[in-house]
């Protein structure tokens, strides 16, 4: 007994990986060994290995037992010995998977996936605009790069990294470089205007440094400030406080007009933006336009240019991204339609 106890200590203390394979060796001897003191009994010797496990675990269906002296005292060694051995692995397993979401929780596991939105600064606008990307994709990845001491956002799908957003080590356990894009929300936390801007500037330098590649839009909190954003290259940029006074106004000029606007921003109900791929049989943006409005959707922009309309006889040019109003089944529709043309 006091040979187990220590032998156990040994256990309690050793890598997990060494107690895996320490677990792996004391089955396959084991099974040797019944095998070797009843051959008669188990016939074979993976009749013996079903038996050391059944009984490490407990189930004992009693289809095969020990008759002789010899077998009936290892057998008790494996009940004493064995099943502490199994329940030893089974608790190290679990305490791996707490060990695994408190990692998780706290923001410090690495993500190695591709094709993910990074969020920068944890705020209810970052809440929103993650359940809008779940509306528009259900299936997408997003990560969360904040300085909060657990995980903001419980889903399956949406990662957490815990640090500071302009070092390029937090960027890269982010996987920075293999994301889809990123957006940098305004510090909330941060009370005057400029430090705020000047706070996603760094973070915007950063991500431009480590991944130029991955397309980037920022919140801005001063319009001043627009200028040094142009300047690291930013993809997109928006005001903060910008979109919901021009709201304000409209809707107090022009009645309705926030329904359609907030059908836009909001892809849960009503029409949508979508791109289209150009079709080698449109020349004209008004081949294009009545091609697509043939289908039901209606051409708008060519990437910021919403003049097309007004010049539907100009040839497409080659590096021309259109954009246009409908609903998501309309959009499948096109999408699957280009698709059967290309076959």
């Amino acid at each position: 007994m006091h040979i187990i106890i220590q032998l156990s200590r040994r256990l309690i203390r050793m890598r997990k990986s060494v107690l895996a394979f320490t677990a792996l060796l004391f089955i396959m001897l084991s099974s040797g060994i019944a095998y070797a003191l009843e051959p008669n009994t188990f016939g074979h010797w993976f009749n013996a290995l079903y038996w050391v496990l059944t009984t490490m675990a407990t189930v004992g269906y009693g289809d095969y037992f020990m008759e002789s002296i010899p077998g009936k005292l290892f057998t008790i060694f494996l009940y004493i010995f064995g099943i502490g051995l199994l329940s030893l692995i089974i608790g190290k397993i679990i305490d791996s998977m707490g060990e695994y979401n408190r990692r998780r929780d706290a923001g410090k596991l690495s993500y190695s996936g591709q094709g993910h939105i990074i969020i920068i600064n944890w705020s209810k606008k970052a809440h929103y605009a993650i359940d809008e990307l779940f509306s528009s994709n259900p299936k997408l990845d997003i990560l969360i790069i904040d300085q909060l001491e657990k995980h903001p956002y419980d889903h399956p799908q949406v990662h957490y990294v815990k640090g500071d957003p302009t070092r390029e080590e937090t960027l890269l356990q982010a996987s920075i470089a293999t994301a889809q894009s990123a957006i940098i929300f305004a510090d909330s936390r941060i009370d005057d205007a400029s430090l705020v801007d000047g706070k996603s500037l760094l973070v915007a330098s950063s991500i431009e440094r480590t991944a130029p590649q991955v397309h980037t839009t920022v919140e801005i909190m001063l319009e001043n400030h627009i200028q040094n954003f142009r300047h690291v290259h930013i993809n997109e940029f928006v005001l903060s406080h910008d979109a919901i006074s021009r709201l304000a106004v409209r809707s107090a000029l022009h009645e309705g007009n926030n329904d359609i606007i907030n059908q836009l921003l909001n892809r849960r109900y009503g029409e949508d933006l979508f791109q289209v791929e150009v079709r080698p049989q449109w020349h004209t943006y008004g081949d294009a336009f009545h091609a697509l409005l043939a289908e039901g959707a209606t051409l708008i922009s060519d990437r910021n240019d919403m003049t097309i309309n007004r010049k539907l006889d100009r040839p497409i040019p080659a590096e021309a991204k259109l954009f246009v109003l409908c609903d998501d089944a309309t959009h499948l529709r096109i999408k699957v339609n280009y698709a059967n043309e290309l076959q």
